[in-house]
């Protein structure tokens, strides 16, 4: 691009913008190289429909856990200026009407959840009480000054009928730089106040005034917001509260004893506070694995080891609810990008279906996968002929396998609740106390081999008769739900229990142990009484074996025993239980564990790990002179000690660097050469710097300091 110009200068070019983008379409991202699936677009299109199924799912259920709470909140804020004005005389009237309305809302330390909630309680809000709802937080407000600005710039984008007279203030409030709560008081009375024209101004009454909607104030994260800024804005709001009906929500994530550890007592005497306590982040947990993963409505499962990772993540990182539901997420899509079989994830209809379309590769796949290897080495070997060479046979031993699949989860998810009833409330709880504990052990083996699981039945056989009827009356409510035709049969033996419990009579027993107790205290002499106590001694240990209820509590815990046997056993067992279950905990781990020293090591030292470039291979401890310029110097600042001198250090980079130059000496002086080299240096210094691999110290005015020690 020529220029014409007298001297020497600086030209700017405007890029070109209407240079055609490439869309790459989504689903090819499935393709891994040279070994693509034919089926990818297939495979991403049921990942999207069972990921919308299942986002659509947790929803609801967010929506169904917050209900009661923001029941109750709403309540709150429509009955908070109630009654102010009809005693307006009244001296306690008159002390209510200077406190401010406050909701204190405990939410938790799952921080990363708040928003969401908080932004749906703003939607409730704004359908149900009022349309002026503002939610502010503490980066916002360093000051009264930013916090009045938030407010009142939040206000103004409230959807709100307005009239052109309301709109006109809108504009005029906005002009206006100075922001107090008179002009904001102002502006809310000529938006909100709706009088009859005829009426004269001196009849109007405070009551006519008050029928407009509150503003609804809600801060985020009250902990974070300065003492000084809430002290103020509190005190100067009480004064305006008969002008600028404000009510206040605080978010609080640890402890409502915060709000006076920042508050004085002048200051939350000025507040009408009332708790609210949401719902613990381990019982949504518990009720969104229940909706999604403890049922056959979704075919998608985990293996034992990635619901630990996710588990472990929820429990020992952050509580959030959020992010365990991304890394369900990232698992389904790590599941379906993967496993060229995952295209048979899908409910069972559309299963058998697909298993009519499949290809030749995809047939070789289904015999590739580890369990059904070992299911055709169960079979004869007539049928082992016919399963391995023929892909019609194949495809309609597959069907039958999904179907036998679906009943065994069927099954097993409600034996699984069943035995849950009998152990979550069994002492020191055996096998845990929520029902994803007891879950994670029946994925990982056989329970009936644990230790926990003898227990549980020693515990079993101590109960009392209400305990163990109350637990059945609990199971027959799970499995009276089942329309299965086996456990329909354990329904009617469970039934039959609990009419065998209601019908024993025990009173004859009693009866007959205290007639031989009143026989026994006839004699009166050493020997006949010590004959008598090892009578009754003995009747009493036969009588304990002969016990009509402790024979009936027997018969309920082995029938307990046999359907854990027969129908809790591990996935794993299943054939074709690859097409349905993640199990690549690694490549999860790696996803959401990051370790960025230990990835920005490996990029530094071994570029290649990254780029794939051919030429950046290189031996152990060897330094390829193609290389990025960071790398070289990261490789070099690797063999110095604590303090390194720059001029060693740029030496030994310009060494590396002019091994792969190939410059021609006629056209490029060294001098300039030298320029070049020296400018890349400073570039790839001040990038371990910004990185934090170095630092500059003033030990010495030509070396940096080294931070980082162990190759990493």
């Amino acid at each position: 691009m020529a220029t014409s110009s007298v001297s020497k200068g600086c030209f700017v070019f405007k890029p070109n913008f209407k240079k055609r983008k490439i869309s790459v379409p989504i689903e090819d991202y499935f393709n891994k190289g040279k070994n693509a699936s034919e089926d990818s677009k297939l495979r991403f299109e049921t990942y999207q429909l069972i990921w919308q199924q299942m986002k659509s799912e947790t929803e609801r259920l967010q929506e169904e856990l917050n209900k009661n709470l923001f029941d109750s909140l709403i309540e709150f804020l429509q009955t908070s200026h109630s009654g102010l004005w009809k005693n307006s005389e009244d001296w306690s009237c008159e002390i209510k009407l200077r406190e401010i309305p406050t909701a204190a809302l405990i939410l938790g330390v799952n921080v990363t959840d708040h928003d969401l909630t908080l932004r749906s309680l703003t939607e409730v809000l704004q359908n149900n009480v009022t349309p002026y709802v503002v939610s502010l937080q503490a980066k916002d407000c360093p000051d009264m000054k930013h916090f009045l600005q938030k407010l009142v710039s939040q206000l103004m984008d409230c959807k709100v009928d307005v009239q052109s007279k309301e709109k006109e203030s809108v504009q005029v409030i906005q002009k206006n730089v100075h922001y107090s709560m008179d002009s904001l008081s102002a502006w809310y009375m000529s938006v909100t106040q709706k009088t009859d024209p005829k009426m004269p101004r001196k009849k109007r009454t405070f009551s006519s005034q008050w029928q407009s909607p509150p503003v609804v104030l809600i801060l985020k994260d009250m902990e974070s917001f300065t003492t000084k800024v809430l002290q103020d804005f509190i005190i100067i709001s009480s004064q305006h509260l008969h002008e600028f009906p404000l009510i206040l929500i605080f978010g609080i994530a640890t402890s409502p004893v915060v709000i006076h550890r920042l508050l004085p007592h002048a200051v939350s005497s000025l507040l009408c506070i009332e708790l609210f306590q949401s719902l613990s982040c381990k019982e949504h947990l518990t009720t969104v694995l229940d909706k999604l993963l403890l049922t056959t409505q979704f075919p998608f499962k985990l293996s034992e080891k990635v619901l630990q990772i996710l588990t472990n993540i929820f429990l020992y990182h952050d509580f959030s609810i959020q992010n365990f539901i991304k890394g369900l997420q990232l698992s389904l899509l790590e599941h379906f990008y993967s496993q060229p079989l995952s295209v048979l994830c899908c409910n069972l209809p559309e299963a058998k279906r697909r298993t009519h379309f499949l290809s030749a590769n995809q047939c070789e796949n289904i015999r590739r996968l580890p369990s059904f290897r070992r299911y055709v080495e169960k079979q004869s070997s007539q049928k082992q002929v016919a399963l391995l060479t023929s892909d019609r046979s194949l495809k309609e031993e597959t069907q039958s396998l999904l179907e036998n699949l679906h009943v065994y989860h069927t099954n097993y998810f409600l034996v699984l609740r069943c035995l849950h009833q009998f152990t979550s409330s069994l002492p020191k709880y055996p096998l845990g106390r929520q029902i994803r504990e007891l879950y994670c052990m029946c994925l990982e083996k056989n329970i009936w081999d644990s230790e926990e699981y003898a227990s549980v039945l020693q515990l079993l056989r101590l109960l009392a008769k209400d305990e163990l009827m109350a637990m059945l009356q609990n199971c027959f409510k799970v499995f009276q739900s089942s329309s299965a035709k086996e456990l329909g049969n354990t329904a009617k033996k469970i039934e039959e229990f609990l009419a065998q419990f209601q019908s024993l009579d025990e009173t004859k027993e009693e009866e007959d142990t205290s007639q031989l107790q009143s026989k026994g205290l006839q004699k009166t002499d050493l020997y006949h009484l010590q004959k008598s106590l090892l009578e009754m001694k003995e009747l009493r240990s036969t009588s304990k074996r002969q016990t009509k209820f402790e024979v009936l509590r027997e018969q309920v815990v082995s029938f307990v025993d046999s359907l854990v046997r027969e129908y809790l056993l591990p996935p794993d067992t299943q054939p074709l239980h690859e097409t349905l279950y993640f199990s690549s905990a690694h490549t999860l781990r790696q996803h959401l564990n990051a370790a960025p020293r230990i990835a920005l090591h490996t990029a530094l030292n071994n570029p290649y790990y990254y780029l794939k470039n051919e030429a950046l291979r290189s031996e152990e401890g060897c330094i390829p002179n193609v290389a990025p310029d960071i790398c070289i110097a990261y490789k070099l600042h690797l063999e110095c000690s604590r303090l390194i001198n720059l001029v060693d250090w740029s030496e030994a980079f310009a060494t590396v660097v002019t091994a792969a130059e190939k410059m021609d000496a006629n056209s490029v002086t060294s001098e300039e050469r030298n320029e070049v080299i020296h400018a890349r240096f400073i570039r790839a210094v001040s990038e371990l710097e910004l990185l934090g691999f170095i630092k500059p110290t003033k030990q010495k005015t030509d070396h940096v300091a080294r931070l980082t020690w162990g190759g990493c």
